[in-house]
C-alpha cells in the first residue's frame, strides 16, 4: 500500500551535488526538506571563487556523461535549458603534452583521432583505438546499466544475474593500463589514454580496466563546459528544489546526528549552535568518513573506514594573469616523463613526486565571462598523496622537502615545476611575471573547509573492494531512516556518479517509506508515440544466403559419411 507523504521531514546534512540533487527530489515526492550546510555556499567542491573579475572552478571545471544530468533534470520536470544553464563544447578534448617536446590531441573529431593516433602508431593503430572504444563502449553501458542504476546493499546484490555475468566482461582485475597496453602499442598512447584514471583518485597501474568508460564519455560524449562554472549546474538543482519547497540554511555546521535511546534510529540533528532539529529521515552529504566519525557514536565500523584506502589529495593553484596566454588551450595535461614512478610517489608513498604529472585549465578560454577582458584565469591541479599522520614518517622519495606534512615547502616546489613545465613544453613566457594574483588549496585546506578525510579531495578509493557492495553502503548498517549520498557512498565519486548516486538513495527512502517515485522517465516518450520507421528490429545472425550454403554443405558431408 503506497501511503501518503503528507507531513514526512527530511534533514539533508551538507549542499555538495548529492546533497542539493537530494533535496529536490524527496521534495518532489513530497517531503518537507530542510538541508543544512556548514559554509557559506552551496556545491561543495563544486563551487566559486572570484577575484576582481576573475572567477575559478574550485573544483570540476568540465562536464561528463551528460546523459546522467539530463536524466536528474528530466526527473524533476525541468532542463538544463529550462533553467538557463548553456553547455559549450570544449574542442579539443585536451592538449595532452610530453617532455619531449611533442604533444597529443584528444578531440571527439574522428578524422582528427585518426590523423593523431596513426601518427604514432601507424595505419593498424587506428584500427586498434576501434578496439579500444568498443571495449570502452561496453565499460561504459554495462556501468551505468548494472552499477550507477542499482544499489548493492549487500554482498548478495554481486550476485544477480544481470550484474554477474558482465562482471568479467568489465575487466575489474586488470588495471587501465594494462587493458589499454593491448591495444596501444607504444608508450606515448598507453599514457594519454590511461591518465583519466587522476578523475577516480586512483593510479592507472591500479584503476580497474572499467574505468576505460571515462575516456569513452569524453571521446564520445565530449567535454563539456557550463557558462558560468560548474557551479551554474548546482544552482540549477537549488533552483528546482526551492521551487518544491526545499529550504536551505547555509553558514549552519552540524554537530551531531540525535539517535532515539536505543541508538538505532535517527531523529535529527543538533547544530552547533545548540539548536535541535528533528526529521523523519535524516541524509548525511558529508564526507562520510567524517560523518561516521564526528556526527555519530563511535564503532569498530566507523574506525575501520579510516583505515580504508582513500584517493588523492590535490594542491590547486588558482591564479589570475593580466594577459592571455595564447599557447594553452581550454583544457591541459602536463604528463611526467617517468609516468608510472609519478604515481607509485602519489598513491603508494603519499607524496608530491619530483615531477608530477598535472592538470591546466584556462576557463576563459571557452568562456570569456572567467576573466577580465584580454586577461586569462587558470587553474592548476597538481595531484599530491593526502595528510598523513606524522608518526608515519618521512618518506626518501618525492619532492626534496623536510616532512611529508611540509606544505609549504610542497607548494613552492609545485608552484616552480608547473612554471617550468608550462613554459618548456609550451613555448608560453614569463608567466610568473604575469601572474597578478594566486590562491592555493592543499590537503589541509581540502579538509578544513569542506571535513574531507585526509583531505582525499575525491573520497575513498576505488579499488575494487572498495566498490559495489565493498562500498560504503546508502543507509546506515544499523542506525534506521539515516541514509547517505556523496562521494564514498555507493555508487562513487565524481559529480554525475553522485547525481545518480543521489537517485539510488532517493529512492531507498521512498521504498522505506512505502511511497511512490513521482518520476517515470520512459525510452523515446513522445506525443506521437513510436513510429514504425524507428522500430529496432535486429537482422537475422545468418541470411538466406548463409542457410542455404550451410545446408548445401551439411548435404554433401553426410553424403560423404555414408560412402565411407
Amino acid at each position: 500500500m503506497i501511503q501518503n507523504p503528507i507531513n514526512k521531514t527530511a534533514i539533508i546534512v551538507g549542499a555538495g551535488a548529492g546533497g542539493v540533487a537530494t533535496a529536490a527530489r524527496l521534495a518532489k515526492a513530497g517531503f518537507d526538506v530542510t538541508v543544512f550546510e556548514k559554509n557559506n555556499f552551496t556545491g561543495g567542491r563544486c563551487s566559486l571563487i572570484h577575484h576582481e573579475g576573475y572567477r575559478f572552478d574550485q573544483g570540476p571545471s568540465l562536464l561528463l556523461l551528460p546523459g546522467l544530468f539530463k536524466e536528474t533534470f528530466d526527473d524533476l520536470g525541468t532542463s538544463l535549458e529550462a533553467e538557463g544553464v548553456q553547455l559549450m563544447k570544449c574542442e579539443p578534448n585536451y592538449n595532452i603534452w610530453f617532455d619531449d617536446g611533442e604533444s597529443f590531441e584528444l578531440s571527439t573529431d574522428i578524422a582528427r583521432m585518426k590523423l593523431e593516433v596513426e601518427k604514432w602508431e601507424g595505419k593498424d593503430g587506428f584500427e586498434r583505438y576501434l578496439g579500444f572504444l568498443q571495449e570502452a563502449h561496453r565499460h561504459y553501458e554495462i556501468s551505468v546499466a548494472q552499477v550507477l542504476k542499482k544499489n548493492f546493499t549487500s554482498l548478495l546484490s554481486m550476485t544477480r544475474p544481470a550484474f554477474l555475468r558482465h562482471l568479467f566482461p568489465l575487466h575489474p582485475f586488470e588495471s587501465i593500463y594494462s587493458r589499454a597496453s593491448k591495444y596501444f602499442w607504444t608508450e606515448r598512447l598507453r599514457r594519454v589514454f590511461t591518465f583519466g584514471s587522476m578523475y577516480m583518485g586512483m593510479s592507472p597501474f591500479d584503476a580497474p580496466g572499467t574505468y576505460s568508460l571515462l575516456q569513452y564519455t569524453e571521446l564520445a560524449e565530449g567535454i563539456w563546459y557550463p557558462k558560468g562554472g560548474f557551479h551554474s549546474v548546482i544552482e540549477a538543482l537549488v533552483r528546482s528544489g526551492e521551487r518544491l519547497g526545499v529550504k536551505y540554511r547555509l553558514s549552519t555546521p552540524v554537530s551531531s546526528v540525535n539517535l532515539d535511546s536505543k541508538g538505532r534510529h535517527a531523529t535529527g540533528v543538533t547544530l552547533e549552535s545548540g539548536e535541535t532539529v528533528t526529521a523523519d529521515i535524516v541524509i548525511i552529504n558529508a564526507d562520510l568518513v567524517y560523518a561516521y566519525n564526528n556526527l555519530l557514536p563511535e564503532s569498530s565500523y566507523s574506525r575501520s573506514l579510516k583505515k580504508r584506502p582513500a584517493s588523492c589529495s590535490s594542491i590547486s593553484f588558482y591564479w589570475a594573469m593580466d594577459r592571455q596566454i595564447p599557447e594553452l588551450t581550454t583544457h591541459n595535461i602536463f604528463l611526467a616523463e617517468h609516468y608510472r614512478e609519478s604515481f607509485d610517489d602519489i598513491f603508494k608513498r603519499q607524496l608530491i613526486p619530483s615531477e608530477p604529472s598535472f592538470y591546466l585549465n584556462v576557463p576563459s578560454r571557452i568562456d570569456p565571462t572567467a576573466a577580465p577582458e584580454g586577461k586569462d584565469s587558470i587553474v592548476v591541479l597538481v595531484p599530491v598523496g593526502h595528510l598523513l599522520d606524522e608518526k608515519q614518517g618521512i618518506g626518501r622519495r618525492g619532492l626534496a622537502v623536510q616532512s611529508k606534512q611540509d606544505w609549504n615547502a610542497m607548494v613552492t616546489k609545485a608552484r616552480e615545476t608547473v612554471f617550468a613545465t608550462v613554459e618548456a613544453r609550451t613555448g608560453a613566457h614569463d608567466l610568473q611575471g604575469a601572474l597578478v594574483k594566486e590562491i592555493v588549496n592543499t590537503p589541509r585546506s581540502w579538509k578544513d573547509v569542506f571535513n574531507l578525510d585526509k583531505g582525499a579531495i575525491l573520497g575513498l578509493s576505488h579499488s575494487f573492494f572498495n566498490v559495489l557492495s565493498f562500498r560504503p553502503k546508502t543507509k546506515h548498517p544499523w542506525i534506521d531512516r539515516l541514509h547517505f549520498v556523496g562521494a564514498s557512498a555507493h555508487p562513487g565519486t565524481g559529480v554525475p556518479i553522485v547525481l545518480a548516486g543521489a537517485k539510488i538513495t532517493s529512492e531507498q527512502v521512498l521504498d522505506g517509506f512505502r511511497m511512490e517515485k513521482p518520476w517515470n522517465v520512459e525510452w523515446m516518450k513522445g506525443k506521437g508515440g513510436f513510429k514504425e520507421i524507428d522500430r529496432i528490429r535486429a537482422l537475422p545472425l545468418l541470411s538466406n544466403v548463409h542457410i542455404a550454403f550451410l545446408t548445401l554443405v551439411l548435404f554433401f558431408a553426410v553424403l560423404a559419411a555414408r560412402s565411407w
